[in-house]
């Protein structure tokens, strides 16, 4: 299992890696679970035991490893044809060749169908891995061809240690709330150590509680500063995207999709990720109102949290958090234009909660960003 130490936790997910190495691999498996709990980096481990390279799978450098991502926010037919036709090529060194589909639950309908053509007969020698965020969107005929792997959310005390070990400088405190709002997910623990990402966190708050604090809160503002954030993290993983194939000798053009395709989708990962902090800031205003202080998600903001969770909000906060969730769902399953959902959003939110408007002391009205 030496291939997996690097993953966190995860024991049943390697218990079926290690025994496919030990007894023999099927054709197909489906990696799945939610995002940022190690999916990604055991697919790439598990490659490299199949290949017997893993540090030319690592750098993307082995000729019998075939690796495909959702360009945009769909992999659409004709990237799953070119699969296609290198799946019928023999291995160039190794005994088998190895297919990693990244995000496979962004497959449309056209390509789920063009590739269910070849995990129902694929060549003796491929092994073809989907990872994907959720199999709901999966075709049932899809799920059952593969062998399932699930990977769950990552323990809070894992995530702590991996805080604490990247910020030794922190506070328990301050460690313990970043683990809970980071909700199991590695990947988002180490976006909230990052300074551009606290205050974006700041300012999604601060949007949060104008909802019901500012007499003067506008929708579209409100949900112009959440796109704000989004944008301003998929530009950064644009520069970051650029800086990694600065090594790499692409086509214009295809170095072009790449770095798009790495703006659009932390574009859309962190617009989740900021309706998930939305919908916890709305559920820990009824936890604390309840008295149960110990288990809300912003526990470094128990100060506020305690001066807005009146027994008068609950309610409305509670079918704010709901509505919230209800949009995630939406934006995962549908292609929304997501400045005009973000506002209509709001628009609800104000109606939900507009009973506990007061006005801010001290020049604390919301404004856009």
């Amino acid at each position: 299992m030496s291939g997996f130490e690097s993953v966190r936790e995860q024991a049943e997910a390697k218990r079926l890696l290690s025994a496919a190495l030990r007894e023999g691999t099927a054709h197909a498996y489906l990696f799945h679970g939610p995002r940022g709990v190690g999916k990604r980096q055991a697919a790439i481990a598990f490659a490299g035991e199949l290949l017997g390279d893993a540090g030319r799978v690592e750098r993307r450098a082995h000729p019998d490893l075939y690796l495909l991502e959702p360009l945009g926010d769909q992999i659409r037919i004709d990237e799953i044809r070119a699969l296609r036709r290198d799946l019928h090529m023999r291995p160039f060194e190794a005994d088998r060749r190895v297919y990693l589909i990244f995000g496979a639950h962004e497959l449309n309908a056209e390509a789920a169908d063009a590739l269910l053509k070849d995990l129902e007969e694929p060549p003796l020698y491929a092994v073809i891995v989907l990872v994907a965020d959720d199999l709901g969107p999966l075709p049932e005929t899809i799920r059952s061809r593969c062998q399932l792997v699930p990977f769950t959310r990552i323990s809070q005390r894992a995530i702590r240690e991996e805080i604490a070990a990247r910020a030794p400088g922190l506070a328990e405190e301050e460690v313990r709330a970043l683990a809970r709002v980071a909700a199991g997910r590695l990947d988002r623990a180490e976006r909230l150590l990052d300074p551009d990402a606290a205050r974006r966190r700041g300012a999604l708050i601060e949007v949060a509680r104008a909802v019901y604090r500012d007499p003067a809160f506008e929708p579209a503002d409100a949900a112009e500063v959440v796109m704000a954030g989004a944008k301003e993290y998929a530009e950064t993983a644009r520069r970051e995207a650029e800086a990694e194939l600065e090594g790499f000798e692409l086509p214009a053009r295809q170095a072009e999709q790449r770095l798009r395709r790495a703006q659009r989708g932390a574009e859309r990962e962190e617009l989740l990720a900021q309706l998930d902090e939305l919908a916890a800031w709305y559920r820990d205003l009824v936890m604390v109102a309840v008295g149960a202080d110990d288990v809300a998600v912003h526990s470094d903001r128990l100060e506020e949290l305690r001066e807005d969770g009146t027994r008068e909000r609950m309610l409305g906060a509670e079918r704010a958090s709901a509505r919230v969730r209800s949009l995630w769902r939406e934006l995962e399953e549908f292609q929304l234009n997501a400045s005009l959902a973000l506002e209509a959003l709001f628009v609800d939110l104000r109606r939900e909660l507009a009973g506990s408007v007061a006005v801010l002391s001290g020049g604390g009205e919301f404004r856009k960003a």
